[in-house]
């Protein structure tokens, strides 16, 4: 192992040193959300690292979302909710190749029936109305004639799939299904251009879904939200990468 091997591997060693003490801290409720973390001199030598490497380990918490830098005011621990902490999962999705779209609509299809399940018990009026405005606009999309302007659709369609997530009453799993919205994206967009009828089958389908959750149908709502996300699932599988438009088409 040469030298720079060596010092780039213990560097790394005193990073994973700050992340896993920090992160001590606030799992032992030393650190809660908001407080500021100690000062630089004091923590490093708690932690027995240099003044780098806890820069460094600060770094790294803060791009996982654990903490945040006020410039010339210090380090704090976050809010620590769902959508800091799951933040990098939108990375991940992202990061996937096209051919790989079915699998990561495999996952929502089964985040997404939890979510519909959940929102039928514990929807409100107010997610309710939210639901048909989305619709609503969607119709007069359809009716405008033309050529559809499908960004705005797919617009639509990812706000009435994450106002369900929001209504389903769990931050974790709204934050989950968001970060998977945009991986996702190009695929449904490139269903909504090359298939003639994708559109109004996906509006037909929506509606379906609010009806169970207006009529709080939990296991109903599921099942028609699994069959939805289904449909775009297959349609990805169907599809290599050839498939896909270039990117930056969508």
């Amino acid at each position: 192992m040469s030298d720079d091997t060596a010092d780039g591997e213990a560097a790394r060693s005193q990073t994973d040193v700050v992340v896993e003490g920090v992160k001590a801290m606030i799992v032992s409720g030393e650190l809660r959300p908001g407080d500021r973390l100690p000062v630089e001199k004091d923590l490093a030598a708690r932690l027995r690292v240099s003044r780098g490497s806890l820069r460094e380990g600060v770094r790294a918490l803060a791009t996982l979302g654990v903490l945040h830098t006020r410039q010339g005011a210090g380090t704090y621990v976050t809010s620590l909710d769902a959508a800091a902490l799951l933040g990098p999962m939108g990375l991940f999705a992202e990061l996937r190749g096209e051919e790989q779209a079915h699998d990561l609509l495999g996952v929502r299809r089964v985040l997404e029936a939890e979510s519909a399940a959940r929102a039928a018990r514990l929807r409100t009026e107010e997610d309710l109305a939210e639901l048909r405005a989305i619709l609503d606009g969607v119709d007069e999309l359809l009716r405008a004639g033309g050529e559809l302007d499908a960004q705005a659709f797919i617009d639509a369609d990812t706000r009435f799939h994450t106002t369900i997530a929001r209504a389903s009453g769990s931050p974790t799993l709204a934050a989950l299904i968001d970060g998977l919205v945009g991986r996702t994206l190009r695929a449904r967009l490139w269903r909504a251009i090359t298939e003639q009828h994708a559109n109004a089958e996906t509006q037909r389908e929506h509606r379906a879904v609010l009806a169970e959750l207006e009529a709080g149908e939990p296991e109903r709502a599921r099942v028609r939200m699994s069959v939805h996300v289904l449909g775009v699932e297959e349609y990805a599988d169907s599809h290599d990468a050839e498939g896909y438009p270039p990117a930056g088409a969508a």
